[in-house]
């Protein structure tokens, strides 16, 4: 599995995303709302997700170049309607990228201390709605594999889903488990020439991260915009990587 040890070839291309159809949840705060952004300005179609329907709307007004959707990809019955509105307003997608992320509990607490209804959201936003939407849009990625696209599935995940850090157990349990969901899902669907990878983004001043350490240095953060941007590369160049090893 491609993971987040992929290199970054900053030589790489980055027109390879003109027109390539991009999905985004989270996609008004942080590391979503950077890609969301910065995709836009490279050429690709983008839908974005996120739950707050005032922000959603706001970003939609500042880029109107962009398809904005109301979901909660941690809620079992939005998940159709928010792949629906995808594939409606792109016509298809090549890339999804499940950004959308809960810590649990808010503040941090060890796990003896935390709520089964916090860790259970940890796990509803960080595994089973990227595991429910990806499932969703399977048809329309296995259809762009078909039309020689490189699908792209790409699960955010962090370094506590491989180290283990005190009170971070629901958000690290959960993106454990996302990370391992994607090596799965990239083994079973190399045959229908789907690509799914976990990538971290490092940490990031954003405001899931003030939440989690409201006292943190945030100097010696990575901004968003520049996570942002070492991630869309690593993806071109793996978009591009495959292209070439189809050709």
């Amino acid at each position: 599995m491609a993971n987040e040890s992929v290199e970054i070839n900053e030589g790489r291309d980055l027109t390879a995303w003109n027109g390539i159809r991009v999905a985004i949840t989270g996609g008004t705060s942080g590391l979503g709302l950077a890609l969301v952004r910065m995709l836009l300005d490279h050429g690709a179609k983008v839908a974005f997700i996120a739950r707050n329907r005032d922000r959603v709307e706001h970003l939609m007004r500042e880029r109107s170049d962009a398809h904005g959707i109301t979901g909660d990809v941690s809620q079992k019955d939005d998940i159709y309607s928010i792949a629906i509105q995808i594939l409606g307003q792109l016509g298809g997608l090549d890339v999804l990228i499940n950004n959308a992320s809960s810590l649990g509990p808010a503040p941090l607490a060890p796990l003896a201390d935390t709520n089964c209804e916090d860790f259970e959201l940890a796990l509803r936003t960080n595994v089973l709605g990227p595991f429910r939407l990806t499932k969703a849009l399977l048809g329309a990625l296995a259809a762009s594999a078909r039309e020689g696209g490189r699908p792209l599935v790409v699960n955010i995940s962090s370094d506590a889903a491989i180290s283990v850090y005190p009170n971070w157990g629901a958000y690290g349990a959960s993106k454990a488990a996302l990370h391992h969901l994607s090596g799965i899902w990239n083994a079973e669907l190399a045959s229908q020439g789907i690509q799914v990878i976990s990538l971290d983004p490092g940490d990031m001043d954003t405001p899931l991260h003030a939440v989690a350490v409201p006292d943190a240095d945030t100097t010696a953060l990575k901004r968003p915009e520049d996570a942002a941007r070492e991630l869309i590369t690593k993806i071109a160049n793996l978009i591009l990587t495959a292209q070439e090893v189809g050709q």
